[in-house]
């Protein structure tokens, strides 16, 4: 992806003459993971805030994402932000300070997806997943995580470290990165199939209790 996104860049640059600016928030994701809650806070005070999946919400969205964003708008610029023409339901983040060309121009995901591989600029990511995001996101699907876990063992094993240090699970219904480690060791040893449709969690605690007596 690196290489990528500096291929992509010198195109844009030579072709459109628009200079590629990457914008840094002041706290990485991992640092607020880490960052302790003050004694004041209403939920948990003095331990960290671990997965962002917790009682506060997503605050890998509010506060990792968008100040960066929000800075911008406040210096009197306008953002511009990828939201096709055919997703309606986030039309509501519209504003006159944040603006989405693609909506301007009619153009939905399918028109841009055709334009970036006539482009030779579509992410090599989009060969293995539908939608593109932070490696370590709560909300991406199963299929993701067993690729990272696949193809980045070095990403995966810091998702389990963190998974061991965070107070909060992965996932809202009580599911843990090891809990999917475990699902997909299964799945390399063939006792179970890489399909969500008969997947059960049950099936682990399953195969725990045969293993066991």
């Amino acid at each position: 992806m690196v290489e990528f996104k500096a291929k992509a860049d010198k195109i844009i640059k030579e072709r459109w003459g628009i200079e590629v600016e990457r914008i840094r928030a002041k706290r990485t994701y991992e640092e607020r993971f880490y960052t302790v809650r003050t004694e004041k806070a209403k939920k948990r005070p003095g331990i960290i805030y671990g997965w962002p999946f917790s009682v506060t919400g997503a605050w890998c969205n509010s506060d990792v994402k968008m100040p960066p964003l929000k800075a911008i708008e406040k210096g009197g610029s306008i953002v511009y932000i990828g939201i096709a023409a055919d997703e309606p339901n986030r039309f509501h983040n519209l504003t006159e300070t944040k603006k989405s060309p693609l909506v301007e121009a009619g153009w939905t995901e399918t028109d841009c997806r055709q334009w970036c591989e006539e482009n030779d600029l579509l992410s090599p990511i989009y060969t293995t997943a539908t939608r593109g995001g932070c490696w370590f996101c709560h909300n991406q699907g199963v299929g993701q995580l067993r690729l990272l876990r696949k193809n980045y063992p070095d990403l995966w094993a810091l998702m389990l470290k963190w998974d061991n240090d965070s107070p909060v699970t992965f996932h809202a219904d009580g599911h843990t990165v090891h809990d999917f480690d475990r699902r997909f060791q299964m799945e390399d040893e063939g006792l179970i199939y890489p399909d969500d449709k008969i997947f059960r969690w049950s099936m682990l605690e399953d195969d725990l209790n045969y293993r066991w007596f």
